[in-house]
C-alpha cells in the first residue's frame, strides 16, 4: 500500500501505514514535530500505538511540515493522511493553534465584535502594559507570522508562540491578531470560531452536566479539555448550596426552597460523575478483548492442575547463578528459565500438543517448530511476545532470548513481528503471589501453561514431612486438538522435570 501522495502545490502527504500484518488502525500517541519544523528523510515524526505495540514512524522525504491532520490521542485508520510536508517551498504551514488564537483574541476585551478586520485594532488596547510600546507591537507580529512559509527559515518566534496557545489562554493578543490576519489572508475569509478540543467521553460528560465547553478553561496538553476541567466548571455550584445554608431557618417558605432544591441537584450529578470513570477501549486493550472473547467462545478449553515439589529446581537456579562453568555469566537466571526448558522438553516428547486448529480448512496444523510465547504485563496491557525457534536453543541461548524479550516488553518497545507466530505460551501468575489460574488460550495456539507462586509448604519427602518449595501448574488446552491423555502427559512431564531437573539430561 502506498503511504505517500504528492499534490500539485508541492505538498507530500504521508498516510498511516500498516505497521503490522493486517492492522486496520492505530492511535497517535505523540507528535515529535509541529507545522513549520524542518524534517529530513528518515526522521521520526510521531509515535503510534497499534493493537500490538507502540511504533515510531519516520518520514520518507525532506521538507517543512505543513500540517498535522490529527491531534495526539486520535485513532486513525490505516491509509488516512496524518501529516503533510512541503517539499517545494511554496505552501504556508497550517498552525493548528491559529483558529484557537483567533477565537481567544477578543476575549480579554470582552468586545462583542469578533470579525477578523477588527482584531488588529482591539488587540493592542489590552496588552499595552506588558509590551510598553503599543505602536511597535502592532506592526511586527504580522510579518513574523509569515516567516514559516519559507523553506529553510525554520520555526519563527511568532509561530513558536502560537503553537502552545491552545493550552495557555494568557498569551499576547498581538500575536493572536496577527495569526488571525494571516489565516484570513491565506483563505480569503475569516476562519470560523474554534471548536473546543475535548475527547468524546469528556464531551458526553459536559453534556450530562450541562456544561458549555466553550466556557471551560482547558488544562490538558495542547489545549485539550479534560474531565477535571469539566468538573471544575461545575465546582462553583456547591458554593451556591451554602447560600441557603445561612438562611436554613427561614427556608420553610416556598420562594426559598425552590432555588435551594435546584442548587442541591447540580452537585449530585457531578458527584456521580466523579464516582465513575469511563476509559475508551482502544489499542492493546481492544486487541486483548477481541482475542480473549474469540478464544474463549471458539476453542473448548480444558484445564488440568498439578502441584509439584520444585526444591531441586530452585537449588539448580542458585547454582547456575553462582557458578561460572555453565556459560551463564551475565545472563538472567530465574525459575521461569527452567520452567520454559521443561515445557520445551515435554513438547519434544509429545509434539502433537504443538498444533493449531484450522477452522476454514477443517485441519489440525502440527508445528515442527516452537515459538514460545511469554505473557508479559506492560503499562499498555497484556502482550505475548514469543521466542522464535525456542526448541533449537541451548539453555544459555534461551536465557539470553528470554532476558531480551522481557526487557523490551517492559520498555514498551515490543515490535508487532515479535508477537506473531506463537505456538505455545507460558503465563507466570506466580509473580503476583497467586497460586494458579485457568489461563485462556492465545488465539492460534492449543496450549498455555500457567505457573503459580513458589513458596515453602509442608511436603512428604523421603517418608518425612518437611518444608519444601512447592508450586502449582495449570495447563489449558484446546480439546479439539489435544485429548485429555495427551494434555495430562505433557503436564506430568513438565512437573517431573521441575521435580528432578536431572531429567533434562536424559529427556532433553
Amino acid at each position: 500500500m502506498t503511504t505517500m501522495t504528492e499534490t500539485a502545490s508541492g505538498l507530500r502527504e504521508f498516510k498511516m501505514p500498516d505497521v503490522g500484518e493486517g492492522l486496520t488502525e492505530a492511535e497517535i500517541l505523540k507528535w515529535y514535530v509541529q507545522p513549520g519544523d524542518t524534517v529530513t528523510d528518515g526522521q521520526v515524526v510521531c509515535e503510534v500505538e497499534t493493537a500490538k505495540a507502540a511504533v515510531e514512524l519516520p518520514i520518507p522525504y525532506d521538507g517543512v511540515v505543513h500540517e498535522l491532520r490529527f491531534p495526539e490521542g486520535t485513532t486513525v485508520d490505516v491509509g488516512q493522511v496524518i501529516i503533510a510536508v512541503d517539499v517545494g517551498g511554496g505552501a504556508a504551514p497550517v498552525t493548528p493553534a491559529a483558529p484557537a488564537a483567533q477565537a481567544e483574541a477578543p476575549a480579554p476585551s470582552q468586545a462583542p465584535t469578533v470579525t477578523a478586520p477588527t482584531a488588529p485594532a482591539t488587540a493592542p488596547a489590552v496588552p499595552a502594559a506588558p509590551s510598553g510600546e503599543a505602536g511597535g507591537t502592532t506592526a511586527e507580529p504580522e510579518p513574523e507570522g509569515r516567516k514559516p512559509v519559507l523553506v529553510g527559515y525554520g520555526v519563527s518566534v511568532a509561530s513558536t508562540k502560537r503553537r502552545p496557545r491552545r493550552g495557555v489562554p494568557a498569551q499576547q493578543p498581538e500575536v493572536a491578531a496577527a495569526a488571525a490576519a494571516v489565516n484570513s489572508e491565506l483563505n480569503g475569509h475569516a476562519a470560523p470560531a474554534a471548536r473546543p478540543l475535548a475527547k468524546p467521553p469528556v464531551r458526553k460528560l459536559a453534556k450530562d452536566l450541562g456544561v458549555d465547553l466553550a466556557a471551560v478553561t482547558p488544562s490538558g496538553p495542547d489545549g485539550i479539555i479534560t474531565r477535571e476541567d469539566v468538573h471544575a466548571a461545575v465546582a462553583p455550584a456547591p458554593a451556591s448550596v451554602q447560600e441557603p445554608v445561612v438562611t436554613a431557618a427561614p427556608a420553610v417558605a416556598a420562594p426559598v426552597s425552590a432555588p435551594a432544591a435546584a442548587a442541591i441537584a447540580a452537585p449530585a450529578v457531578s458527584y456521580d460523575g466523579v464516582r465513575e470513570t469511563r476509559v475508551p477501549v482502544k489499542g492493546v486493550r481492544k486487541a486483548i478483548a477481541a482475542a480473549m472473547v474469540g478464544s474463549a467462545f471458539t476453542a473448548p478449553h480444558v484445564t488440568e492442575f498439578v502441584t509439584v515439589d520444585v526444591t531441586r529446581t530452585m537449588k539448580l537456579v542458585e547454582e547456575l547463578k553462582r557458578s561460572d562453568e555453565y556459560g551463564m555469566q551475565g545472563l538472567r537466571v530465574n525459575p521461569l528459565l527452567l520452567i520454559a526448558k521443561a515445557l520445551l522438553v515435554a513438547i519434544k516428547r509429545h509434539p502433537d500438543v504443538n498444533a493449531s486448529w484450522d477452522e476454514a480448512n477443517q485441519e489440525i496444523v502440527r508445528k515442527h517448530y516452537v515459538n514460545l510465547g511469554i505473557a508479559a504485563a506492560t503499562p499498555r496491557g497484556l502482550i505475548v511476545p514469543n521466542i522464535k525457534d525456542a526448541h533449537a536453543k541451548t539453555l544459555p541461548q534461551l536465557a539470553e532470548a528470554l532476558g531480551e524479550l522481557v526487557g523490551t516488553a517492559r520498555e514498551g518497545r515490543t515490535s508487532p513481528a515479535a508477537m506473531q507466530g506463537g505456538t505455545v505460551t507460558i503465563t507466570n501468575v506466580g509473580v503476583f503471589g497467586v497460586d494458579t489460574g485457568t489461563p485462556i488460550l492465545n488465539p492460534g495456539e492449543s496450549a498455555i501453561l500457567a505457573v503459580g507462586s513458589i513458596k515453602p509448604q509442608p511436603w512428604v519427602h523421603k517418608g518425612k514431612v518437611k518444608p519444601r518449595q512447592v508450586t502449582t501448574l495449570a495447563l489449558s488446552f484446546d480439546h479439539r486438538v489435544v485429548d485429555g491423555e495427551l494434555g495430562s502427559k505433557v503436564l506430568a512431564d513438565v512437573a517431573a522435570v521441575l521435580e528432578q531437573p536431572k531429567r533434562l539430561i536424559t529427556w532433553g
